[in-house]
This record gives C-alpha cells, structure tokens and sequence, in this order.
C-alpha cells in the first residue's frame, strides 16, 4: 500500500470481495454455517442463545411487527440500553426492510421527539425504565402512542403468537443497497442530523473490521460499547456475526468491572471500547484479580489512545492485537484502521491505513490533494459512504461532493506508507469520551434560558474524558450570574448527561474578529489558562 505517487491519496486493495448481501441474508448464511455455535450472551442476567436461537428470536418479531403494520421502508425506532432484545430488533428489522432508528438511550423529551418526527417513525420499540430514565414517561410527554415496549404483557403476546409461525418474509423483494438503518448524529444546525446508511454499508463494514482483526467462529467478542452506535451494532454485532464469532454483553451500559468478569467468565478473546473504558478497568482495585489471559485482539476507536494506556493493554489484558479504528457515522462507521503487525507509536500516533475497498485523499481548501507529509481535509470514498442525510439533501450535499466523496471535516496529515494521523478538525466538533457532540445544538438549547442574553459552546481539554463543555454566557440585563449547577437545573431531562457543560463562564462579550466573527480558539485559549489556575 506504499504510496509511489508521494501525494495525499491511497486506495485499499483486497483480494476479498464485498459481500453483496443484506442483513437478513447474512443472519441466514451464518445460521446455516454454525447454528450450533453460541451466538449472544448476555451475562447480565445469564441468558444465552445459538445462531440457530438467536435467528428464530429475530423471525418471531419479525412476525409480530408484521403483525402491527410493519412493512418494508417503513421506520421504527429503538430506545434501550444494551441487551439481547436491542439483537433481536436489528436482525427483526432488517429481515422485513423496515428502517431501524437507533435512539440514543440517554436522550430526553425534546431529543427524542425531534428524532420521531424528523424519521416519520412508525413504531418505537422501547425499554419501560432504565436507572433514571423513565422511557414511558416520556415517550407519553411527547405523545407518541405506537410503542411496543420491551418485556411488557404486549412483547410477550406477540413473540408467543408467533411462536409456531413460519416467517414468510418482507412483503417486497430486498435489495442490498437499500436503507436499513438510521443514526442520528449532532448536528451544527441545532438539531441531529440522520445519517441513512444501507445493508451494504454495514454489512461490509463490519465485515471487513472482522476481517482486520482476524475473527474466525472461535472467537468471543466482549461489547460493552453502545449498540446504538456503529461501534456496537456494526463493529461489534455484525463484525462478529459476519465470522461467526459471538457476542457477549457484559451489562446495560458500560461497567468496568462487569466488562472484566464477562471476558473472565466467557473467555472472551476481543474487547472493545473508547480509551476512557480501557482507563476505567486498569484502575479498578480489583484488576489484578481478573484472568484475562484469553484475549488477543480488541478494537480502541472514539478518540487518541496514550501511549501508557495502550502498553498496559497490551501488557496487562494481552490484547497483543489491539486495533485503533477511525471513522464517521457516516462513513458507516470504520475508514482506516491499524494492523496486528503495528508497532505502539502506530498504534498511538497514527489512525491505520485505509480500508480494504475503499478510498482516502487529503486535500486543501480549493479541493486540491495535497503532497504527502501536508495537512489537509481527509475525505474518504467507496461502499462506506451513507445515503444522505434522511430527509435533507441540503445538508447532505455540504459533506458530500458530486464524486461521491465524504468530506469529514478532519484535518489529517498521510505519511509516505499511506499511514494517517489526524492533527485536528475543522468544525468545533466536541469529542467527550468518544461522544461527538456540536457545540451549537447546546448553544441553541441553552439560548431559550430566560436569564440568557447570548452562549457559545467550546471544548476544552480534560484527563478523563479528552474534552469537556465549558459554556461563555452573557447575561441578559439585570440577572444574576448562572452557575454550573444552574445549568444542570435548567438541562434536566431536557438534554443528554454527556452535552451539559461541566464549565460555565459569565462574561460581558465574546472575543471577535475585525469582521465580527466569534474567535473560538480564543475562547479556548483562554478557558485553558483559566482551568490551570483553579
């Protein structure tokens, strides 16, 4: 992959071909291949499933949401913390073609309702309660009547009808390149934006994921990252699925040291998880006492992994082949990717290669590709890049050109082996332990606080997460200064845990450019002297 033309362009040859599949075949193919073989642990609560069970559970609702009207194109919704019945519903979806809509379990009212309107959601299929979130209450707040409730008298009702029932299929032919998965990601306008991804989107990337890490059936992939993100239900679910390795969930969300047991106990050989995770396990006081000798491999994605913690990783949890993966929802999600063979600094300093099947380049501001060694817009292209935006072309054709490729809006820098590193962004994106979060959608929320006058929304460095929210406030005349926990006040319930700024900053103007632009790195700079002096 050695790049002879010393420009910033390189492409991922394979001699494995793409799979022209869908979901649902896939499923079918691998059921076929291992049926026998466990598929789905949930160590939870002790439940376990073979492909062969794990592909009748799929089928029976299936059956059930064909029953409640469920047709091919049609969108439904999950909102749930991890478990085998978020499984269930992604395979279940996929065999009738409806379009499944992955809600973020820590949205609130107004986020959730903007996601089932902006879809034109059909069905949510939804947990009751989780810890704080009382899902039913709010789903009721925003009056969205078509929910089928996960566990409730009505899911079970519907999975014991169907229990002797052949599934008959989708009620039209499925193609591959049809949409089959929408997920929202933060959008600069205020609001997310649904990045439409297809069969052949996910399948193959998660696939090829598999295939850079070597997955075969005998392997036990540990996932204590969301399944409502690419990481969980693409690199996670379908990149082991697609081997016919299988997967285990060590809790609803993420818990250090119930991720050590699940691997302990279920011999798990792959780990994944943002730095932040890997950081929480070596901590625990209790890590030594784990056997985690069955490892080999895992996947770090979200955000830039210190040296230190990735030589403990493959140290102390012998994940000897651990990957580093970068990429973008919409990009389905994985572009590049780092081997087995990469040394540390690789593995802590670069984001991999591309992608088999795919393509990167780097270019400048008027769309040049820039020489190798010069930083630049990465863009990337191929099987990976998503539909659209759902429902906004206008938006859609801001991130992707006319040739089809996806600007990230990252700047990277490609070295003389086609190697990547990533050296900063061009948007104020936020990433908070490996949460993209866009400073305007918090900006737009906190603009309706009555005491103020105008915010602005930056990130400013943090040990723990990466980054943290830090909001500048002016005030409207007259009122009182808004403290952090004010702000907290005021988010309740309103806005996801992770976009409440931790920092709030009472000022009497924002610093400007000559031309009346707001200078964030100002504000940054600023903010980060400020923090060394508390």
């Amino acid at each position: 992959m050695r790049n002879e033309a010393q420009i910033s362009y390189t492409s991922g040859a394979s001699t494995v071909q793409l799979l022209g599949r869908t979901i649902g075949e896939v499923l079918d193919d691998v059921t076929a291949r291992f049926g026998d073989r466990e598929a789905l642990v949930e160590t939870f609560t002790g439940r376990r499933w073979t492909f062969t069970q794990l592909h009748r559970e799929a089928e029976k609702l299936a059956i059930g949401l064909q029953q409640l009207g469920i047709r091919a194109g049609d969108r439904v919704g999950i909102w749930s913390p991890n478990g085998a019945e978020w499984v269930f519903t992604q395979y279940a979806t996929a065999m009738l073609g409806a379009i499944l809509v992955n809600v973020n379990p820590a949205y609130r009212t107004h986020e959730l309702d903007y996601v089932v309107k902006q879809s034109g959601m059909s069905l949510l299929v939804s947990a009751e309660r989780f810890r704080s979130s009382d899902y039913r209450a709010m789903v009721e707040e925003i009056g969205f009547a078509d929910v089928l409730y996960i566990g409730s008298a009505q899911w079970g009702e519907l999975m014991a009808a169907a229990d002797d029932q052949p599934f008959r299929g989708p009620d039209v032919p499925l193609g591959f390149d049809d949409p089959i998965n929408i997920q929202y990601t933060s959008g600069t306008t205020g609001f997310p934006k649904g990045a439409t991804l297809t069969h052949h989107n996910i399948v193959n990337n998660g696939f090829f994921v598999g295939e850079g890490i070597s997955y075969t059936e005998a392997d036990r992939v540990c996932l204590p990252v969301p399944l409502y993100h690419c990481f969980g239900m693409v690199m996670g679910i379908l990149g082991a699925h697609t081997h016919g390795a299988a997967i285990v969930l060590p809790a609803p969300v993420f818990e250090a040291a119930a991720t050590l047991e699940a691997v302990q106990a279920e011999r798990c050989t792959s780990l994944y998880g943002v730095p932040t995770m890997f950081i929480a396990e070596l901590a625990l006081d209790s890590f030594s006492t784990f056997d985690l000798s069955s490892l080999r491999t895992g996947i770090m994605a979200g955000s830039t992994c210190p040296v230190e913690v990735m030589e403990r990783v493959i140290a102390e949890m012998h994940m000897t082949e651990v990957a580093i993966c970068y990429g973008m929802t919409e990009t389905s999600p994985v572009s590049t990717m780092t081997s087995a063979t990469d040394d540390i600094a690789a593995r802590t300093q670069t984001i991999g290669r591309v992608m088999p099947h795919l393509e990167v380049k780097i270019v400048d501001q008027d769309g040049h590709v820039v020489p190798v060694g010069e930083p630049g817009e990465l863009c990337t292209r191929g099987y990976s890049v998503m539909l659209g935006y759902w429902d906004d072309a206008e938006k859609t054709a801001e991130v992707i050109d006319a040739a089809r490729w996806m600007h990230t809006g990252d700047i990277a820098r490609m070295d003389a082996n086609s190697r990547l590193e990533i050296i900063g962004r061009l948007k104020d994106m936020v990433i908070r332990g490996g949460e993209n979060i866009y400073p305007r959608e918090i900006e737009e929320f906190l603009y309706r606080h009555p005491n103020i006058a105008d915010v602005q929304v930056i990130g400013v460095p943090d040990d723990k997460y990466g980054e943290e929210l830090m909001a500048w406030v002016i005030m409207r005349a007259g009122a009182a200064p808004l403290s952090v926990d004010d702000i907290r006040e005021f988010a309740a319930g309103k806005l996801t845990h992770f976009k409440v700024p931790r920092y709030v900053h009472v000022v009497e103007s924002f610093p400007m450019t000559v031309t009346g632009k707001i200078r964030k790195v100002e504000m940054r700079e600023q903010a980060i002297a400020m923090l060394a002096g508390i």
